[in-house]
């Protein structure tokens, strides 16, 4: 028999092992050969680039791989050094852990600094908060909770920020002191923390989805369709306003537009709400009373939004942001050191941000550490380190 034609008749995906390499880098001495016989001869010596750390092995790559796998997989240390023997490569979790923070206080800092500063020129932000464990803080216990924060810019239609924030309370002058600097006036969505009160310069909006929230607890089990139910009757009131968003959304509504049809759409039915709401009786429903309290409590903030169509109806982008710290604490289950939860903050800040520009994580951390950003930096050349700088995107998409 004798060939005649080819076809494909199969594929398979091969997995091919990961390699670490030792790379050594070889610096040229140069001598002067008029005047090697001189009494000052002179000599010249190319160091090259110098390493990421001063007196360690660590690499761009290397570290932004452990970056990678703690930040974007949520793989903690412990497991990574497991993992690294597997390549016969022993690196300690303590090597790991000072590389981290070492690296992200010397180059992800200035980069940080300047998101901050460019959040604090927006208008439209978001913010959301989650307990964390730090072992060692001065003068107090290491089951004493600890907080992160995520604050975010809103739906301004500008380029999205998100900033991690690390504070060792809850305490609301935390939210003071990190916008310190904003122009009085802009709008602020939360959920009903009081913390958020002392912000005195901000409009503050409601989360709709946190009241939709506490009513759908408050409805007793089966009575999901019952229509004379008071918290079924709640809910649907608030239905109906993300029913009337999500409108807006398909039909790729302006800010302008969607401010004009939220007056002439929404505010009736927050009326509507606001006039169920006085009429409602609990009766012994216990949740159904704890949502009508957390309602009232801040129904001064139920309209807020309404008064410019880049404000959010729902803090859900702020909560999906925080979600990242709450899947890796469940992984990493503590911070030994306030400068590791410090470092946290900075590293999820990178990486939810390339997630946000549809970046690959690993490139695009080699890229900052390749590149080493540092506070002498400009504005201006910041910016070229950012997710959203064309450039950027090009090598790291």
């Amino acid at each position: 028999m004798l060939p005649i034609g080819t076809e494909v008749i199969r594929s398979e995906i091969v997995y091919t092992p990961p390699k670490l390499e030792r790379i050594e880098y070889i610096a040229t001495t140069y001598a002067c050969p008029e005047c090697k016989d001189t009494e000052e001869p002179q000599f010249i010596k190319d160091n090259g680039v110098p390493a990421l750390l001063a007196g360690s092995y660590v690499s761009p790559s290397l570290l932004a791989h452990i970056a990678y796998q703690k930040f974007g997989l949520y793989i903690p240390l412990n497991r990574q050094e497991k993992d690294f023997l597997q390549l016969n490569t022993p690196i300690t979790r303590a090597s790991m852990a000072k590389w981290i923070i070492n690296c992200g206080m010397e180059y992800l800092q200035p980069m940080y600094d300047y998101f901050h500063r460019e959040l604090l020129k927006r208008r439209f932000l978001m913010m959301d908060e989650t307990p964390t464990q730090v072992l060692k803080e001065d003068g107090r216990r290491a089951e004493t909770k600890s907080y992160f924060w995520v604050i975010r810019t809103g739906e301004d239609e500008l380029n999205p920020i998100i900033l991690y924030n690390y504070t060792p309370t809850r305490a609301g002058e935390n939210i003071k002191k990190f916008l310190k600097g904003i122009a009085p006036g802009f709008y602020f969505m939360t959920d009903g923390y009081r913390g958020y009160n002392k912000l005195k310069e901000a409009n503050r909006c409601c989360c709709w989805a946190h009241v939709r929230r506490y009513l759908l607890e408050a409805i007793p089990k089966g009575m999901e369709k019952d229509y004379s139910n008071p918290a079924v009757q709640g809910v649907l009131y608030c239905n109906k306003l993300f029913e009337y968003e999500r409108t807006y959304k398909e039909k790729k509504l302006s800010y302008k537009q969607i401010e004009k049809r939220r007056l002439k759409d929404q505010k009736p039915v927050i009326e509507g709400f606001l006039s169920w709401l006085k009429q409602v009786n609990p009766g012994s429903n216990g949740k159904l009373k704890k949502a009508i309290t957390y309602i009232n409590n801040y129904q001064e903030y139920l309209q807020t939004y309404l008064e410019d169509g880049r404000c959010s109806l729902s803090n859900n982008l702020s909560e999906n942001a925080i979600r990242p710290v709450t899947i890796g604490r469940k992984n990493w289950l503590f911070s030994d050191t306030a400068e590791g939860a410090k470092a946290n903050a900075l590293y999820l800040t990178i990486v939810e941000m390339a997630k946000t520009y549809n970046l690959n994580l690993y490139e695009y951390l080699k890229f900052l550490f390749e590149h080493r950003p540092n506070k002498d930096m400009s504005d201006e050349e910041f910016e070229n380190l950012a997710p959203w700088n064309e450039h950027v995107q090009e090598l790291c998409k």
